[in-house]
């Protein structure tokens, strides 16, 4: 209930954070919503209400950044995604998400703390539109735990090779795909019954602008800081879900 100072300041600060950050990579609001309103919000009201943040912030920047969309390149990866989403859903509803949750931000971890530390670039190029497809599977899955869908996207658009337009075109087009499917989800399994809708009008308004400033300095970045960027954010993605998973179990 946003009937406390402290969780009105700790709700307008998430959006705030992860409005920017959003703006900046094309994805990354869950993971930094959640970081902050862990501390004061159920996790079954701060879930649906990054989702829709991260649906306002993807639509606001989608317009801003133009360039590098390739729909032959994006389909499988959202058509994997639509999958993945009501599976993560029902392992929310029916399993310990915090298992799975631990899996994938151990492999985070290592793969942004590899690119940051060595400066190594991996490349796949086998495995072709299946492979892209079954990524997208996984972040629909991610997405369905809780709006955390662009995480494994954003590196596997880099282990392709693909250019810093078409990976930010990727993941906007892929999480606004996935957004809109899991509130369409957790529409029909109740999953919004929780939501307080004077939390979202505190939190959309708080985020619009720095989102909208944050997708201008992507264009005035190089490819190698974005690059860094996108390896810090999955750093901070992996490190909050484990914190998450230890939390859940601790």
């Amino acid at each position: 209930m946003p009937d406390s100072p402290a969780t009105i300041g700790i709700v307008i600060a998430g959006a705030v954070l992860a409005g920017f950050a959003q703006g900046l990579s094309g994805f990354a609001f869950a993971m930094i919503a959640l970081s902050v309103w862990a501390w004061a919000l159920a996790p079954q009201v701060a879930a649906p209400l990054s989702v829709f943040g991260a649906l306002m912030g993807q639509l606001l920047s989608l317009f801003q950044v133009r360039a590098g969309y390739d729909l032959r390149k994006i389909a499988p990866l959202v058509a994997g995604g639509l999958i993945g989403v009501p599976i993560g859903v029902f392992a929310l509803h029916n399993f310990d998400p915090a298992k799975f949750k631990l899996v994938i931000g151990t492999l985070l971890v290592l793969y942004a703390s590899y690119g940051l530390l060595a400066g190594g670039e991996l490349r796949v190029k086998s495995g072709g539109r299946w492979l892209d497809a079954f990524v997208g599977l996984i972040g629909g899955a991610l997405g369905g735990l809780g709006g955390m869908s662009g995480s494994v996207p954003a590196i596997w658009t880099q282990v392709r090779g693909w250019n810093r337009d078409l990976r930010r075109a990727t993941m906007q087009v892929y999480n606004v795909a996935m957004h809109v499917f899991t509130l369409t989800v957790y529409a029909e399994t109740g999953g919004l019954r929780a939501l307080d809708w004077r939390l979202f009008a505190l939190a959309a308004p708080a985020m619009l602008i720095p989102a909208y400033f944050g997708a201008r300095v992507y264009r005035s970045v190089s490819e190698r800081i974005f690059q860094r960027v996108i390896l810090i954010l999955l750093l901070f993605s992996g490190f909050a879900m484990l914190y998450g998973s230890w939390r859940r179990w601790g």
